[in-house]
């Protein structure tokens, strides 16, 4: 699934009324009316919603599957990578970034990040049970100024 940087997935965009959004992708697992709703969709799909019911956050997690089923970002795949790969071939690529918590956030209009469920050894068959590498598990796409408090 390709991210658009700034603004959201093709399914769904921040500014996207709620009621447009289930129109398209169904109603979410965790019930309606919930700030923030999970979607069925292929990576799944986490949206924030304001109180007026628009989009104003989305969040692309990792399917482990591969391909299509992952985020991805102008041929780079985002999601179930290792994090360090990702990050630099955004950054070869002219993207940059600041570091956070849990990730990258992009300059562009989005973050990477780990909240380490994942081990290095489920992407990579040569890590060690002990590596400390961190797989990116989600994406989250906004305006840079959502991650960076600006």
């Amino acid at each position: 699934m390709e991210i658009i940087p700034g603004r959201g997935v093709d399914l769904v965009t921040i500014g996207d009324h709620r009621t447009r959004v289930e129109e398209r992708i169904g109603p979410p697992h965790n019930g309606p009316d919930t700030g923030c709703a999970v979607y069925a969709t292929t990576p799944a799909l986490v949206i924030t919603y304001a109180p007026d019911d628009t989009v104003e956050l989305v969040e692309v997690g990792y399917s482990g599957q591969g391909g299509e089923a992952e985020a991805s970002y102008d041929g780079i795949q985002l999601t179930h990578r290792l994090i360090d790969d990702v990050v630099a071939e955004l950054h070869a690529k002219g993207y940059t970034s600041t570091p956070c918590d849990v990730g990258h956030d992009f300059h562009a209009g989005f973050s990477v990040w780990s909240m380490r469920v994942l081990e290095a050894r489920e992407v990579d068959p040569t890590a060690g049970a002990d590596d400390p590498r961190c797989v990116v598990e989600g994406v989250s796409v906004a305006p840079y100024s959502c991650f960076s408090g600006e």
